[in-house]
């Protein structure tokens, strides 16, 4: 048995020993039916938080304001939530108060979708439905628990929610949960940023991405959430290069190519062309002057308001910054190749050029090259020790200046270029390329 499991079955068993409920509840339950491993157990229980700390004295009290109380085990942490029901949620994420209930009925009908909604008894491995959830995994449908106006008022960020579970699992949405997230949409703008920006992560990363953005586009979020990424939508660009048409259908096509994406290369294959809509002229032929340079610096201001950190935000921006410069790659001279394939995340730029490829022109040529050179590079070949410092231009009679970040670069390229070996070539090559003028 799964050690999470197993872990998370001996909590049940304790408390049902001490007279009371406790079931598995939510994902791990709607996983389990579909035969998918669950990442994590979590525990409903009518054992009000009190008792639970008694069963349970290591317990983390993080969340018990709601009913929650984190069980340590060496697995993974455990969820035990007492059955409540929820007050008003004025504020759109948290109940005003939490009323504890009895019966685990009561405690399906608070939570979000009838496939999230659904408990299992693991000592009898027996299912508990009181809101049709087993249908609508047999129906591959995304269905609110209750009115989808009442749920989503409660947490609009379950709008998000919604998109992500038909993506990732290649459901529908109900017809009525998809039109009351088209009527709530510009609602969405209510919910804070960090946890907007951990949902759209969470579509781009769990495997269907593409399905993702297509329904975050049917069902009026993308507008809201992503009005740069809509933009994008009937933006024309050349047939030579781009025979599967606008930049909308480019990128939907990279997003399909995704496969166990970081967040920083999925978002970088988001918006890698972001800088296309507002860079678009056609003078002789259709063109996006600039539009990389503009790309990263829309790129860095969306993560950064999607609450990226600021490694994250400088990847991704650096990796809209530089997907052009593969098509130049056979005419780089060796150093600037080097130069290139030692620069930080190199291998999601590379990947990033691939999905580009891919989903245009099918050129993978210099991909392959840069591939290449990667593969065939040590780092000390690629980033090999100073023959000549700065120290060492002093000494020889070099004033110090700005001059000095031309001398070392200069040195660095013959050096990664096989022109010079040892610090007397070295010497030699500066005498030879910056004779002194001041003695």
């Amino acid at each position: 048995m799964d050690p999470k499991r197993q872990e998370a079955v001996e909590i049940i068993r304790q408390i049902r020993e001490s007279g009371f409920q406790a079931f598995f509840v939510g994902g791990c339950v709607r996983d389990l039916i579909m035969g998918r491993p669950p990442g994590d157990y979590d525990v409903t229980t009518d054992a009000h938080p009190e008792a639970v700390l008694r069963l349970f004295p290591e317990g983390l009290t993080v969340g018990v304001q709601f009913g929650v109380v984190i069980v340590p085990r060496s697995a993974g942490n455990v969820e035990v939530a007492t059955f409540r029901r929820d007050g008003r949620y004025t504020d759109g994420r948290h109940p005003d108060r939490v009323v504890y209930s009895k019966t685990p009925q009561e405690d399906a009908q608070r939570r979000d979708f009838t496939i999230n909604g659904l408990l299992f008894d693991p000592l009898e491995n027996k299912v508990l439905d009181f809101v049709g959830g087993q249908a609508d995994i047999r129906l591959r449908r995304v269905r609110t628990i209750g009115d989808p106006f009442a749920r989503f008022a409660e947490d609009r960020l379950r709008m998000l929610r919604a998109v992500r579970f038909a993506a990732r699992f290649d459901f529908q949405l109900e017809a009525k949960t998809a039109e009351a997230i088209r009527q709530l949409a510009p609602e969405i703008r209510d919910v804070s940023a960090e946890r907007m920006g951990s949902e759209i992560i969470r579509i781009l990363t769990e495997g269907k991405a593409r399905r993702g953005f297509q329904l975050l586009d049917e069902t009026r979020l993308l507008s809201e959430v992503l009005a740069e990424v809509k933009a994008m939508q009937g933006v024309e660009q050349p047939p030579e290069f781009h025979p599967e048409g606008d930049v909308w259908t480019h990128t939907l096509i990279m997003l399909d190519g995704l496969k166990n994406s970081t967040p920083t290369l999925a978002l970088a294959v988001l918006l890698h062309d972001v800088g296309k809509p507002p860079t678009f002229t056609v003078r002789e032929r259709i063109r996006f002057d600039h539009h990389a340079e503009v790309g990263a610096k829309m790129a860095e201001a969306i993560c950064e308001r999607l609450r990226l950190s600021s490694r994250d935000t400088e990847r991704v921006a650096e990796m809209v910054r530089h997907h052009l410069r593969f098509k130049d790659f056979p005419n780089m001279r060796r150093a600037t190749q080097l130069r290139f394939i030692r620069m930080d995340n190199f291998e999601e730029h590379l990947e990033l050029h691939r999905l580009d490829c891919l989903a245009s022109h099918g050129d993978l040529t210099n991909y392959e090259l840069a591939k290449r050179l990667l593969q065939q590079t040590s780092a000390e070949e690629a980033r090999p020790a100073r023959l000549v410092t700065g120290n060492d231009l002093i000494q020889c009679g070099y004033a110090p200046g700005p001059r000095f970040t031309t001398i070392l670069r200069s040195l660095e390229d013959a050096q990664l270029e096989g022109r010079i070996l040892t610090r007397e070539d070295a010497i030699r090559f500066l005498r030879e390329q910056f004779p002194l003028t001041n003695k």
